[in-house]
């Protein structure tokens, strides 16, 4: 059977660039000695546990959200409805045909959109950038420094895929169903609320077809209302995480006392500057739907700062954010090989943080 030149070229940098950072993650859990951080064992539970540490080593910090939510339901714990339900629900389905194996059942999910998400990538990057700017949109994304979180037990891999298939249908007219693709999308992350202003740019006046999409997330306060009696859970849960409506002034809070409370915010400042950047870009290369939802992207949670680290988790964020890549892919032809040593620099960093149990992103 022949494959679509496309279809392989995205594939193959799926196979190898997953294959190599799951050898890394292995190697780094055997190379060095444990050394767990005191909040280890407050999310070290029976959930993140399945076959041993070769797929373990993909459940971490979050995982335990969606994975105690796939086997147990909402309600199972205060501050479940934060994690919405698509995710969970896929993962919850497969690890009951999978005998019960629901981290090796959420990391089969992560991996199979992720590969979606690549070949979805390389499909909307060839006609603006020809077939080796596709491949680069696509390499950045593979090598990019939070990359694993499109392999591990997170939404992140499902989130791109969706968000990256409304898109795709959205330009090729079919409005209707990229209105259910960005449903499914607003029924996976918070950002799934970005990708909609930007449909309505592509839809033109067909911009109703899209109605679907609330329709379909709709479904999710009314869930919570008739199990958790408040339809609201999904935003009253943030407060767990000290993450509250802020003005901008709101970012440069946080805790700068130790060493390595400077370096998570300057991390996160890193991570805002090079995304402002690269959505500017974005917007006058690729047009204003694309400069749109890379900007609400990072609206939405600039918005909602956390108390102690006001920019936390935003290199998480920004991997979800595809025009960053296309961007990226834009700049980088000349570029390319300082910029996948960078990407490469930070990852090897990032594995063996996750690895260890130390905070990523």
């Amino acid at each position: 059977m022949r494959v679509n030149p496309r279809v392989r070229a995205a594939l193959g940098l799926f196979l190898w660039s997953r294959a190599g950072i799951w050898l890394a993650a292995l190697f780094a859990y055997w190379w060095f000695e444990p050394k767990p951080p005191p909040l280890q064992a407050h999310w070290d539970d029976a959930a993140l546990h399945d076959l041993g540490y070769g797929t373990d080593v993909w459940a971490r910090w979050d995982s335990a959200w969606y994975l105690r939510i796939a086997e147990h339901g909402y309600g199972s714990r205060e501050g479940s409805a934060a994690f919405y339900p698509l995710y969970p629900a896929l993962v919850a389905g497969l690890g009951r045909v999978l005998a019960g194996h629901y981290v090796l059942a959420a990391i089969l999910v992560s991996l199979a959109a992720c590969a979606a998400a690549f070949v979805l990538l390389y499909r909307l990057a060839e006609p603006r950038l020809g077939p080796d700017g596709a491949r680069r949109a696509v390499l950045y994304l593979a090598l990019f420094p939070t990359t694993i979180f499109l392999q591990a037990a997170y939404a992140e891999s499902l989130f791109l895929a969706l968000v990256l298939a409304a898109f795709l249908l959205a330009e090729r007219g079919r409005i209707a169903e990229a209105g259910v693709a960005a449903g499914l999308a607003c029924l996976t992350r918070p950002l799934g609320l970005a990708l909609l202003p930007a449909l309505v740019l592509l839809a033109g006046r067909r911009w109703p077809r899209l109605a679907v999409a609330p329709a379909l997330f709709a479904l999710y306060p009314l869930f919570l209302w008739w199990r958790l009696g408040d339809p609201w859970a999904f935003a009253h849960s943030q407060d767990l995480w000290q993450r509250r409506l802020a003005p901008i002034y709101g970012w440069f809070g946080g805790s700068w006392g130790r060493a390595h409370d400077v370096a998570v915010n300057a991390e996160g400042w890193a991570a805002l500057v090079l995304f402002v950047a690269l959505a500017v870009v974005a917007w006058r290369r690729f047009g204003a739907p694309y400069g749109l939802f890379a900007a609400l992207s990072l609206a939405i949670p600039l918005s909602v700062p956390s108390s102690r680290f006001p920019l936390l988790s935003l290199p998480r964020f920004g991997l979800v954010v595809f025009p960053f890549f296309l961007a990226l892919a834009a700049l980088g032809e000349r570029r390319q090989t300082a910029i996948v040593a960078a990407s490469c620099v930070l990852l090897g960093v990032v594995i063996v943080q996750w690895v260890q149990w130390q905070w990523v992103s």
